[in-house]
């Protein structure tokens, strides 16, 4: 194994955020007891094959995301190259939200922000669903009044047809919105979406629901450990 190798599984050993006992039970005790995250939206069979128990198996080529060009909250331009090799915890927004709804997952997010807010393979994004209202100079108070640090919580906006499509035909999410009475109004669904490395959908949770967040943070601790066995093998 290559020296950089060893030391990425190092680093990853020390930030995993899951007790010891749990790592072993993940990693180090066979494929038999490990099981993966599912992966979500639409998946093709690929011209290769991996080998399983003395069978060719055809490779499957799972959904990934497109890249995309939004800004942040202090005006710099993200794209996926700026999340390369993080695990991503996604979820929809907007500033003038003052719903318990959007509270709600907003102090969510704050907890996980919290949590792993010293694990570098972990990143979080809010993706504004209101970018013509939600430029960077309104992004930057709501993202103090939040906490949201740029780069490892990362508040987005930009061209109002992008954001939308790469919502609905990436993340595969439903958002709307419409004008009743002259006022702007949205319809989505607030969740929260769990991406991987790849940039593969691995999981969604119903941001106002506990035991749907709870869920969300034992599987981001499952997909750490998944990224650990994925280079411990050389994949």
């Amino acid at each position: 194994m290559k020296l950089a190798s060893i030391k990425k599984i190092l680093i990853l050993v020390s930030i995993l955020a899951v007790p010891g006992f749990l790592y072993y039970e993940l990693v180090e005790q066979g494929k038999n007891r490990y099981k993966p995250l599912p992966f979500f939206g639409p998946k093709k069979v690929a011209s290769t094959f991996h080998s399983k128990r003395g069978k060719q198996i055809p490779d499957t080529i799972y959904h990934q995301l497109p890249d995309f060009s939004f800004i942040n909250q202090q005006a710099d331009t993200v794209k996926w190259k700026n999340y390369e090799g993080k695990i991503i915890v996604l979820n929809l927004f907007y500033t003038t939200g003052n719903n318990y709804a959007v509270e709600f997952a907003n102090k969510a997010m704050n907890v996980y922000a919290h949590t792993y807010g010293k694990n570098p393979l972990i990143h979080f994004v809010g993706l504004s669903i209101d970018p013509v209202n939600d430029t960077p100079a309104k992004l930057l108070p709501y993202a103090t009044q939040l906490k949201a640090k740029a780069g490892k919580w990362d508040l987005l906006t930009g061209d109002s047809t992008a954001v939308y499509d790469w919502i609905n035909k990436g993340l595969y999410i439903d958002a709307q919105q419409h004008f009743e009475k002259g006022e702007r109004k949205f319809i989505y669904s607030n969740l929260f979406v769990l991406l991987d490395p790849q940039h593969r959908i691995r999981g969604y949770y119903d941001a106002t629901n506990q035991e749907a967040l709870s869920k969300l943070d034992d599987e981001i601790k499952v997909l750490v450990a998944e990224e650990l066995r994925n280079v411990r093998d050389g994949r």
